[in-house]
């Protein structure tokens, strides 16, 4: 027996089951003296959740640009964050525009519309450049040198932005039909911004998932994703599959830019970097490649990070645990690879079912 365990295991798999049952026992600990406490009431624990869901939203449709890449490419595009970001700075500039028109309070949807249409059309600008210029010409390289291009080209966004505009923050107009909230009997309160981005959120991701599944584009992708050449020889045009691909993906990053500005206000040259690398871990989580498990993966990450610094550390007497939440949101990771390498829903291969 012992001499069969050894076979199957090795000092490596012991060590990392031990940090992870380690870590899963500590969550279980803190969660249970927080719980026990009695020190937060039902209204707030719905209030953790619902702000976690809101903001998960957002990391699920800047993670679907990830996983998008992935499932085409094969390639983490860790420039993703700055394309995001672009959107967010894109839709400042035509919402101050819209503001100082008086048509932001004329027509405030209306206004977010354009406001949201604007963002979505600079990233895919900014997407399809990255494309053109940085990965296509080393579609054939090792898969090392398009991630070292892709952290490059990460940097240089920034610092374009940063030389364009300045380092500054800057904040988006205030909309007052978006000020207000939602009393859902006495436990429950979502702001009206809340809503508009789960709401919208929502719509987006229901969208992709119809219309990868259902349109002839979409078929296209699956069959890129499965094998380039074979589709190239069924008469599939793969650099324009590839090109949509990211267009559709740096769209609701640009969507995602907007609906991050109306939740926390300020924008500014280096905001991608970490909901970028929450994001791709969001994706990680629910499997990269898998799309429905980047929506499911951003959702359970927004949960955690708003719910798990209180739930795990409260009760266990760590001062100001909200500020450990970036640390509580990684330890998810953590756990997810050790116990399911593979992500919540698991990883689409190349060989997989289209």
């Amino acid at each position: 027996m012992w001499r069969r365990f050894r076979e199957r295991y090795d000092i490596t798999d012991v060590i990392l089951a031990f940090v992870g049952f380690s870590i899963l026992a500590f969550v279980v600990i803190g969660s249970i003296a927080t719980l026990q406490s009695g020190k937060y009431t039902l209204r707030q624990w719905l209030d953790f959740v619902v702000s976690g869901i809101s903001q998960g939203s957002v990391y699920a449709l800047i993670a679907l640009g990830y996983t998008l890449v992935y499932g085409i490419l094969r390639m983490i595009n860790f420039a993703h964050g700055e394309v995001f970001m672009s959107g967010a700075f894109a839709g400042f500039f035509i919402a101050t525009g819209l503001n100082q028109t008086g048509l932001l309070d004329q027509n405030w949807l209306l206004g977010l519309i354009l406001v949201a249409f604007s963002a979505m059309l600079t990233s895919v600008i900014v997407a399809v450049l990255l494309e053109r210029i940085a990965y296509r010409p080393l579609r054939r390289a090792p898969r090392l040198v398009p991630l070292i291009t892709a952290i490059g080209a990460s940097f240089f966004l920034q610092n374009t932005v940063r030389g364009l505009f300045g380092s500054q923050f800057r904040s988006y107009p205030d909309i007052s039909e978006l000020e207000g909230r939602i009393n859902i009997g006495d436990v429950l309160v979502i702001q009206y911004v809340q809503l508009l981005v789960m709401a919208a959120a929502a719509l987006l991701m229901i969208g992709l998932y119809l219309f990868v599944q259902r349109t002839r584009t979409g078929k296209a992708m699956r069959a890129v994703s499965e094998d380039k050449d074979v589709a190239a020889l069924m008469g599939i045009d793969v650099d324009a599959i590839i090109v949509r691909t990211f267009v559709i993906g740096a769209a609701m990053a640009g969507a995602a830019g907007v609906l991050y500005a109306l939740m926390f206000r300020q924008i500014g040259f280096l905001m991608g970097f970490v909901p970028g690398i929450k994001a791709f871990t969001a994706a990680v989580l629910g499997g990269i490649g898998n799309i429905p498990g980047a929506m499911l993966g951003g959702l359970f990450l927004g949960v955690v990070e708003s719910l798990g610094p209180t739930l795990f550390l409260d009760g266990l007497g760590v001062p100001a645990p909200n500020q450990l939440k970036d640390a509580i949101a990684f330890t998810m990771l953590v756990l997810v690879l050790i116990f399911r390498p593979t992500g919540i829903l698991g990883e689409r291969l190349a060989r997989a079912k289209a």
